[in-house]
């Protein structure tokens, strides 16, 4: 990434094989740090079984699960993937990166993807508590009330590219 232009020094690219592993470990971390305390252990179990279960791997294997990472001097500080055409999966930061603008240099680059080269005309998030104040910030809006799946909370939410 050219930091002359965004002023951050973090590379954001699509991640390599050999960064599923440390990308996975950090959202792990993550999700425990800041959405676990809102969770069931019900809704624990299931977070970390979609995460490692090996599903998600094959699927990015086959480039049908892309990941996107945020690097600082090689390390992973952030990531996010899309899934099921237009649907954001799995955007986590490294808690020392929080308010840097990790986050949304990587949801705008997942969206400028959608929309550029996939065609799609919007993106939706199933948003945990913690997390909605920063999708509203990026544009989202609630299309539901908050619900709980298999004890994980989440709101569903859209945000259309214009």
């Amino acid at each position: 990434m050219d930091t002359k232009t965004t002023g951050i020094p973090y590379e954001i690219r699509w991640a390599r094989t050999e960064e599923w592993i440390p990308a996975i470990r950090m959202i792990w971390q993550t999700f425990l740090r800041y959405e676990g305390k809102d969770y069931s252990e019900e809704g624990i179990r299931n977070f970390f079984n979609f995460i490692t279960g090996g599903e998600l791997y094959a699927l990015f294997l086959k480039g049908e699960y892309p990941l996107m990472v945020a690097l600082d001097m090689g390390m992973i500080i952030g990531a996010g993937s899309v899934r099921n055409g237009n649907h954001l999966s799995l955007l986590f930061v490294e808690e020392a990166y929080h308010h840097r603008g990790v986050g949304s240099m990587i949801l705008g680059k997942l969206c400028t993807y959608l929309e550029k080269e996939r065609g799609q005309h919007y993106m939706t998030v199933q948003a945990a508590p913690y997390a909605v104040d920063f999708y509203r910030k990026q544009g989202f809006r609630a299309i539901c009330p908050e619900a709980e799946y298999r004890g994980i909370r989440v709101t569903p939410m859209r945000k259309n590219f214009e």
